[in-house]
């Protein structure tokens, strides 16, 4: 039988599609492959066709027409709006279709898309926006309302509004904008892989946003890595080979396009493989089960309380999701529980997941298939153009299986953080090793599992008490799709354990400690249990705000912990 190791080295081999090479890029040694677009633009522009891209809906665009809009709109960004290269222009909105084409203008005119978090709040926005420098800003009726100031309404920079005739001060329609002489191909621009192409911005649960910055070259070799992974999973036996004959694929987007999961890993990756993207206004489990039976979707990638609200959704609806061949996940890590019941629930789909970041453009370690059902607890091993490294609080490298602080380098990392030098002195350390923040181990197969964050501990009376173990029990609960543990004050123990869950059936705090005490030890198993009927608040990039969810449950709390 193949191993993986040697299915990579056979696929990048020299010759071979996905030939890796090693090069300089921004002033790091990196693998790279050989045979990449060179720029989004060069990506966007050889995968022109008649197949149907877009579903929101009612429309419906082929690649041929999202093209020609976003060569349009990139028409009127440089002519009408003076954007130049290495300007940024600012996204805000639902994920409707004109995110996609603004995107694709801007990146294809040597731009810096800037995708900005559609939740934001005025004050949030405001600072994004400033914090960017951006030149123009393209957003729906509600970013617009929110984006503006005064009793005027007026904008700090002028503005394309999309899906809205309600026009601040400073603001122009969309279909004003896009009024103009079609054009089917993109201005002339020179700039090349290692010129700036996005802006995402981190979560910001302390302080402000960090604006992550990413190259042309960043965000491919995301993508080539992405189909690389399902090469390998073909050579070795996980999957079959695609059917050549089959009809075209899609995949519903079920994560904000403001999220390098939901814009690359789906977005990006339908551009590349061809596939329909079919979007919704909002998450309805009920809506996307519907698209699911309708449109034959194929694939699924979404954070694991909306996956769990489309297994609820599948059961009680009776809806065929049948065609659906896999269900990806990322951002946290799944429950085991869930792992396994997606095979149940949707009969031929098989789990997938991975390790990522913002800063990573979303890879880092993948795993899925049979594979993950093997190794439910992993979030897979390590991409073909990045490293991965344990290390100790002295910077020294561990061996495997030993608890350390997770560190990675290579093509995908982004180039900085937007005007924060503190903050890029501190995150990269022995040159270009980027240090995650998260703690975890890289067993002796290279399977990496995400242990916990870097101090998220609980310390109850001298035990370290690790905040992911905990959060993963209770996440083996049926009902239980999300679980949040933190310390809350205590009089005698310093801390004690306390959970918020998001349960998708009636669960007290007794049945969740008493389901708890095969799986912990006894200190470990949370004293105050906050049961939720809705998913748990979280940030920009999908991570549940925790601070936040602590500081409400202290707040709330009318008596001291530390009974007994």
């Amino acid at each position: 039988m193949t191993t993986r190791a040697e299915a990579l080295a056979r696929l990048t081999a020299a010759g071979e599609p996905y030939e890796l090479v090693e090069i300089e890029a921004i002033g790091r040694r990196v693998k790279a492959f050989a045979n990449a677009p060179p720029t989004l633009r060069e990506l966007y522009a050889t995968t022109r066709s008649d197949q149907t891209f877009l579903v929101y809906e009612g429309e419906r665009l082929t690649f041929e027409e999202t093209w020609v809009r976003a060569c349009t709109l990139a028409h009127a960004l440089v002519e009408d709006f003076g954007v130049r290269k290495g300007d940024r222009v600012a996204i805000a909105m639902r994920n409707y279709p004109e995110w996609v084409i603004a995107f694709m203008a801007a990146t294809s005119i040597g731009a810096i898309a800037v995708a900005v978090n559609a939740l934001w709040q005025p004050d949030e926005l405001d600072y994004g926006l400033s914090h960017s420098g951006s030149k123009v800003l393209i957003a729906d009726r509600e970013r617009i309302g929110r984006a503006t100031r005064g009793g005027e309404r007026a904008l700090a920079i002028p503005a394309i509004a999309v899906r809205t005739d309600d026009l601040p001060q400073g603001a122009r329609a969309w279909a004003e904008v896009m009024a103009r002489t079609p054009h089917s191909e993109m201005p002339e621009v020179d700039f090349g892989p290692d010129d700036d192409a996005i802006m995402f911005f981190t979560s910001g649960s302390t302080g402000h946003p960090k604006g992550v910055v990413s190259t042309h070259r960043g965000v491919i070799s995301a993508l080539l890595s992405w189909e690389l992974d399902a090469k390998t999973a073909v050579f070795v036996g996980l999957i079959p080979a695609p059917d050549p004959e089959a009809p075209q694929q899609a995949a519903l987007l079920g994560i904000p396009l403001f999220h390098v999961t939901g814009c690359h890993n789906v977005f990006l990756m339908c551009y590349r493989t061809q596939r329909r993207m079919v979007s919704m206004y909002k998450w309805d489990a009920a809506k996307a089960a519907e698209l699911v039976e309708r449109e034959r979707i194929t694939a699924f990638t979404a954070p694991s309380a909306v996956t769990g609200d489309l297994i609820a959704e599948a059961a009680r609806s009776g809806h065929d999701l049948s065609s659906l061949s896999l269900v990806g996940g990322g951002g946290a890590a799944r429950a085991p529980e869930q792992v396994r019941a997606i095979a149940k629930a949707f009969g031929k789909a098989l789990p997938a997941t991975g390790w990522g970041m913002t800063e990573t453009n979303a890879i880092g370690a993948g795993i899925g298939y049979q594979d993950y059902l093997d190794h439910p607890e992993s979030s897979g091993r390590c991409s073909a153009v990045l490293e991965l490294r344990i290390v100790d609080e002295a910077g020294k490298v561990l061996p495997a299986n030993a608890r350390g602080e997770l560190q990675v380098r290579g093509t995908s990392i982004m180039r900085e953080y937007w005007n924060r030098p503190d903050a890029n002195a501190e995150s990269f350390v022995d040159g270009d090793w980027f240090r995650t923040g998260d703690v975890a181990y890289l067993d002796p197969e290279g399977y990496l599992v995400i242990v916990d964050r870097i101090k998220d501990v609980v310390i109850r009376g001298g035990e370290n008490i690790g905040c992911g173990a905990v959060e993963a029990a209770l996440q083996e609960h049926p009902a239980v799709q999300e679980a949040c543990v933190y310390g809350v004050p205590d009089a005698r123990m310093g801390e004690e354990v306390a959970a918020t869950v998001y349960a998708t059936a009636p669960v007290s705090e007794r049945e969740l400690q008493a389901f708890l005490e095969p799986l912990l030890a006894k200190f470990e198993i949370p004293r105050f249990i906050r049961v939720e009927t809705q998913p748990l608040v979280r940030g920009a990039t999908g991570k549940i705000l925790k601070r936040e969810i602590r500081k409400s449950v202290i707040e709330s709390m009318t008596e001291p912990a530390g009974r007994g």
